[in-house]
């Protein structure tokens, strides 16, 4: 059992480091994608790194209040 627990804490703590890897890809693309010539592209570019952004940032958010949740509660019951 307590083999369980550790390894759901790595997996937590796994995808919140690829969230925050993919925050800051969509911030590079996003910087990026100002240095684009073409309307369209800098458009098209624009919106895929806020996509990129917003989606990493909620998923970034709700594994770190999940372990906090957690940890709470293992806490209180120690």
């Amino acid at each position: 059992m307590v083999q369980l627990k550790h390894t759901w804490w790595i997996f937590q703590i796994l995808l919140l480091f690829v969230s925050i890897f993919f925050f800051l890809f969509g911030l590079d693309l996003l910087i990026s994608s100002y240095q684009l010539p073409d309307p369209f592209s800098f458009i098209m570019t624009f919106f895929a790194a806020s996509f990129v952004l917003l989606i990493s940032a909620a998923l970034a958010i709700t594994f770190l209040i999940k372990m906090i949740r957690v940890y709470r509660r293992i806490r209180n019951h120690s």
